[in-house]
């Protein structure tokens, strides 16, 4: 065994060892579509009504071709090292703490506020070049992301398991280089759905009693 697997199966052997916090990888994906869309979407509502350099009509036409652009390159980023860290994903144990979908997308967000807060300003200077254009750039990111969060649903859904993965290795976000594995639980695990989404609560089935009448003398 090369030392670089013997190191891995060392780091996943004191995973298991210890309880740790445990975050849904498809949460964190799709905590920052949300504000990205959304302030994206204001940014280029604003843009569209300052003049700019180019005219709104080119600088909305160039800002729905940054949409698309920025919706693909986002969604697609990463996959593979996704997909090789889902493969290697080991079984949750039994001390870990599975953290909560809101407190998960509010910690991720919280802790990149500045950054979301600088690039819708960006988003609104760069309407006096490209009327709308920069707005409806960080929508199609935003947008990317959230196409991502499905990818991972549908994966999670195929294979009935929930990827997770440990609190404490998300600054680099959830598939960086600090991040040597994810960890596994049952569909039915969290309060998250497949994909991050909020998990429907399940209707009671009605309780059917059949009552005999009494008979007629």
């Amino acid at each position: 065994m090369a030392r670089g697997e013997q190191a891995r199966a060392r780091t996943r052997a004191q995973a298991q060892a210890q309880a740790q916090s445990l975050a849904r990888v498809a949460v964190v994906v799709r905590a920052a579509a949300a504000p990205l869309w959304w302030l994206g979407l204001t940014a280029a509502g604003i843009g569209a009504f300052v003049p700019g350099l180019t005219g709104r009509r080119i600088g909305l036409l160039a800002g729905a071709a940054l949409f698309v652009v920025a919706a693909a390159a986002t969604a697609f980023a990463r996959r593979g090292r996704y997909t090789e860290l889902a493969t290697a994903a080991t079984r949750a144990g039994r001390r870990d703490f599975l953290q909560d979908r809101s407190v998960t997308a509010r910690a991720w967000r919280r802790s990149r506020r500045w950054w979301v807060a600088g690039a819708f300003l960006a988003a609104l200077g760069t309407a006096f070049v490209l009327p709308g254009a920069g707005g409806l750039l960080m929508a199609g990111a935003g947008a990317g992301l959230w196409l991502k969060a499905v990818w991972l649903g549908a994966r999670e859904r195929r294979e009935e398991t929930l990827l997770w993965v440990r609190t404490d290795w998300l600054g680099s976000g959830p598939a960086g280089k600090r991040i040597t594995t994810y960890r596994t639980t049952g569909i039915a695990a969290g309060d998250a759905a497949p994909g991050g989404a909020r998990r429907r609560p399940v209707a009671a089935a009605p309780v059917v009693t059949n009552r005999v009448r009494p008979r007629s003398s």
